[in-house]
């Protein structure tokens, strides 16, 4: 229980930074490397639809529709309502059946594929560069033109039920998580699940998806974004021609996202019949585009993320890390700094033995209180350079570059360049 105790004559001693020239050398060089980084463009049309792109040479492009609709939107009878149309998205259109849409796909050699989250949701298109255009037109069609009919609504209904179920007996970390969002935002939207609840889903109908689709799928709410060998110009040309009747107008107020209030307190679901205690932990954090957005990614990154079969536990750069394998407190940990548009939760998950579960938190609450009193320069030196690869690494390739374009320039209507982020990091 001790172990973070022990540690503290060590945690005082600096630490020594060799090579310091060679080093500058490199930042300099690396900051250089960033800032030829080709720019992500952005443009809004007129009819307040934004279109996004960030030329990559690659024969293999990312197209995504990105729209703000999710179950923070949700109430706490329509929750549910969102993941419920990205099941039913892909099943045809009002010209397309399902066998031909896939068809068609499969045919480009192109993958489809469709995310819902608390913020937003997003329908997104891998392919070769030259597809495009007509993934672009695809895409367009499922989100104006869905089939919706009675049949795929209850074939929907019975999938998403068993999803929930395997979920929760098999996906005890995305339980765990819906329970602190739950707890930590009661009685606000955020507190809502993704999934919703069974009773929602039960009673969906098919004219309840079609009412929320034509109430948030408007162009003011929606970017295109791609990446990939990719032109700006004609990807404006492409959002006109099959984008260019979606609504710009509201039936109404235009939805908005409810006030936020955190609540402190505590949850506890116990069950003996699992080998591992799954435990989460958070404060208040911030927004996405909160100054102290960084600053906590940094002090997550400084606490890391530890599983028992990485090599080299007791000689790990994270202090927790080393106190989890010295004495075998948990199975594995993961620090965290979840950001949404207004607010978010900066913590902890771990798995533990359920005898232990103590032990770890007190550990955790140790290590959170060294960050106020006793961290040193050169681990948060550490640790930003440690967040700057896993961002850099999150951002190889088309796909992610196109769902970090589509997510940012629906947040905050730009994408942050990465010389700007290196900056302030």
């Amino acid at each position: 229980m001790a172990s973070l105790l022990k540690l503290s004559t060590a945690l005082r001693r600096p630490t020594l930074l060799a090579g310091s020239r060679a080093g500058s050398t490199y930042a300099a060089a690396f900051r250089t490397a960033l800032s030829n980084e080709p720019a992500t463009e952005v443009t809004t049309l007129d009819s307040g639809l934004r279109v996004a792109s960030e030329s990559v040479p690659s024969q293999v492009a990312t197209v995504g529709l990105f729209i703000d609709a999710g179950a923070r939107y949700e109430d706490k009878n329509s929750n549910g309502t969102a993941n419920f149309f990205e099941h039913l998205a892909f099943k045809g259109t009002t010209s397309r059946s399902q066998a031909a849409l896939e068809q068609e796909v499969e045919s480009l050699g192109a993958q489809l594929d469709a995310s819902t989250g608390r913020d937003q949701t997003s329908f997104t298109a891998r392919c070769l560069s030259k597809d495009v255009p007509k993934l672009v037109e695809i895409l367009a069609d499922v989100v104006q033109n869905p089939r919706l009919d009675d049949a795929d609504v209850k074939r929907a209904r019975e999938v998403i039920l068993g999803e929930i179920e395997q979920v929760d007996a098999s996906n005890l970390r995305e339980v765990v998580f819906d329970h602190l969002h739950s707890t930590a935002f009661q009685g606000t939207s955020l507190s809502n699940t993704v999934w919703g609840p069974s009773s929602n889903i039960r009673s969906i109908k098919a004219d309840d998806v079609r009412g929320y689709v034509n109430s948030h799928y408007k162009a003011p709410r929606m970017v295109l974004a791609a990446a990939g060998d990719v032109r700006q110009a004609e990807l404006e040309k492409l959002a006109e021609k099959y984008l260019g009747k979606v609504e710009s107008t509201f039936d109404g107020k235009a939805p908005q996202l409810s006030a936020v209030r955190f609540t402190g307190s505590e949850m506890r679901v116990r069950d003996d019949s699992i080998p591992l205690a799954h435990v989460a932990v958070a404060v208040e954090g911030c927004g996405a585009t909160d100054s102290d957005a960084l600053a906590l990614s940094v002090a997550s990154a400084l606490i890391g993320t530890w599983d028992r079969t990485f090599g080299g536990g007791v000689n790990n750069a994270s202090k927790l890390a080393v106190a989890s394998a010295h004495d075998k407190l948990c199975h594995n940990f993961e620090s965290f700094n979840l950001t949404y548009r207004d607010t978010g939760l900066w913590g902890i998950y771990f798995e533990c033995d359920p005898l232990l579960c103590e032990d770890m938190l007190f550990n955790v609450q140790n290590e959170w209180m060294r960050l106020c009193t006793m961290v040193t320069d050169g681990e948060v030196e550490r640790a930003k350079r440690q967040l700057k690869t896993r961002l850099l690494a999150q951002l190889e390739g088309p796909q992610s570059i196109c769902e970090d374009i589509g997510r940012q320039v629906l947040q905050q209507g730009i994408r942050v360049p990465l010389h700007d982020l290196e900056r302030r990091l």
